[in-house]
């Protein structure tokens, strides 16, 4: 699941090597490192979760999604034992929570807080340290074997340049690091993580999480973060649990579980699941809502412009098709994506009649035909609705051709539609 890297981007030699990083010397056999059942909890008055279910096993990713105040934090906190669950079990290790101390607890997880209450002048490094207290009787010093485990937290997570600085001028990036290096410290076989890369940078927002990945890729030690990033739960993570209205709506592989319907439902939104070219993994682009009555839209033009159209369209609720199109187009791909009709040709090939009449039926049948790319009435693509061309065809067969240009924005888009629509329903 990492990404792949130019040399200039490469983090430090520890972080690159997941054996470099503290071990543990904790093991569970078959039993998960976090299971937990039913959980139900509420402050006051108020149900913030209830009915979750979700398991973590050695060598897993999994990423908690949802809107704001869908209680990802607060699962969180009751896996770790801030928050006491209403009802339901959580075990850790096999055993529950509730029977484990708070130094057996922390040296079976390490937590990543999204903010921290750390406001005494201590040096980085001091910070990190604290990440070896489970580990420590009451009297004892630290010893060689924390040593290094500090040494090798800190230079996993790019801090060690900032051992003497004091945590309280740092940035909140910084402190963000500095935290994972602490729980990295920890040498917990479970990660918890809230919102890891919320005040990072981008390259540390990356190398946070590949960090995360070799973390788990050895393959005893598993990680759970609750992630606003979609496209990135969906890069990283190996399950995705998405939390929305009190409960677990979705869960498992982000392939099945981040889809349009789900995207859309658990946020409130308009969404659009399409194919990211660089990693292959699901891209979630959201819209607001449109509030459009759902409508037959057959889409002629190619590239780009087309695929964004074929996108928007499918995003409210419409259902588009496009054609006729070169195999491999970037509209023949956004059809792909949002399960739409795509009519096809080989490249630099003509279409066959058979290709021709079957995106002209498409056309005739559809509530209204958007031409995409056009200026002046006129198509501005390459094998577009021109006198002669094979989608002129096409064009003829719709009873309501809208020139759209190829940069049109979304509500514009959406009126052609309807407007077009209004008028085969007065038809």
């Amino acid at each position: 699941m990492s990404a792949d890297r130019s040399d200039d981007e490469a983090p430090s030699a520890a972080a690159a090597d997941p054996e470099s990083l503290p071990d543990t010397s904790l093991s569970f056999g078959d039993e998960p490192l976090l299971s937990a059942s039913d959980v139900a909890v509420s402050f006051d008055d108020v149900d913030v979760v209830s009915g979750v279910d979700l398991r973590v096993e050695p060598g897993s990713l999994v990423g908690l999604v949802g809107p704001n105040g869908a209680g990802k934090t607060t699962v969180l906190r009751a896996v770790t034992g801030a928050v006491e669950p209403d009802a339901g079990t959580v075990r850790i290790g096999g055993e529950r929570a509730s029977s484990l101390s708070p130094r057996e607890v922390g040296r079976r997880v390490a937590s990543v807080p999204q903010t921290t209450n750390l406001a005494f002048d201590f040096p980085v490094r001091h910070v990190v340290e604290m990440g070896r207290t489970p580990h420590l009787g009451r009297l004892d010093a630290h010893g060689v074997e924390d040593d290094d485990a500090v040494n090798a937290a800190m230079t996993a997570a790019d801090v060690e340049r900032l051992a003497d600085r004091s945590i309280t001028a740092v940035s909140g990036g910084e402190r963000q690091r500095v935290l994972l290096a602490r729980a990295l410290a920890q040498a917990a076989p479970l990660l918890l993580l809230d919102e890891p890369t919320a005040s990072l940078d981008v390259n540390h927002a990356v190398e946070t999480l590949e960090l995360v990945r070799e973390f788990v890729d050895d393959g005893e030690r598993g990680a759970i973060a609750a992630i606003h990033d979609l496209d990135a739960a969906a890069r990283y993570c190996d399950e995705v649990v998405v939390l929305a209205n009190g409960g677990v709506r979705a869960a498992g592989p982000p392939e099945s579980v981040l889809s349009a319907s789900a995207v859309g439902a658990a946020f409130d939104a308009e969404a659009f699941v399409g194919r990211n070219p660089a990693t292959g993994t699901p891209a979630v682009t959201a819209f607001p809502h449109s509030d459009v009555e759902p409508r037959r839209v057959h889409v002629i033009g190619t590239g780009r412009p087309a695929a964004r159209v074929v996108a928007r369209l499918a995003a409210a609720g419409h259902e588009p098709s496009v054609g006729v199109i070169p195999e491999g187009d970037a509209a023949a791909g956004a059809a792909a994506d949002a399960g739409a009709t795509a009519v096809t040709a080989p490249p630099f090939e003509g279409p066959t009649p058979e290709t021709t009449a079957a995106a002209r039926d498409l056309a005739a049948e559809a509530d209204a035909t958007l031409a995409v790319g056009t200026a002046g009435g006129e198509s501005v693509i390459a094998g577009g609705p021109k006198a002669g061309g094979p989608n002129a065809d096409v064009a003829a067969a719709a009873d309501r051709l809208v020139p759209v240009p190829a940069d049109v924005d979304d509500a514009k888009l959406l009126d052609a539609v309807g407007a077009a629509a209004a008028t085969a329903d007065r038809g």
